[in-house]
């Protein structure tokens, strides 16, 4: 999966395989998707990591004039 330089990564943490690993944001739902489905029988385990999303959502509401 090549990583192109203008994508911005995004951390995502698995805690039941304890792995932690940085994918671009334009694959972030398909690989989320798709390491759920494979792994947890598609249980929500892996996800952004917590911390990141919290701030990612407070900059799209501030983008969008919600705050």
């Amino acid at each position: 999966m090549p990583e192109n330089d203008a994508d911005p990564t995004v951390p995502i943490i698995c805690p039941e395989c304890d792995t932690e690993t940085r994918i671009p944001i334009s694959e972030l739902a398909e690989t989320l998707d798709r390491h759920n489905e494979g792994r947890h029988d598609g249980e929500e385990v892996a996800r952004v990591d917590p911390d990141i999303a919290d701030q990612l959502a407070d900059l799209v509401a501030e983008d969008m004039g919600l705050l």
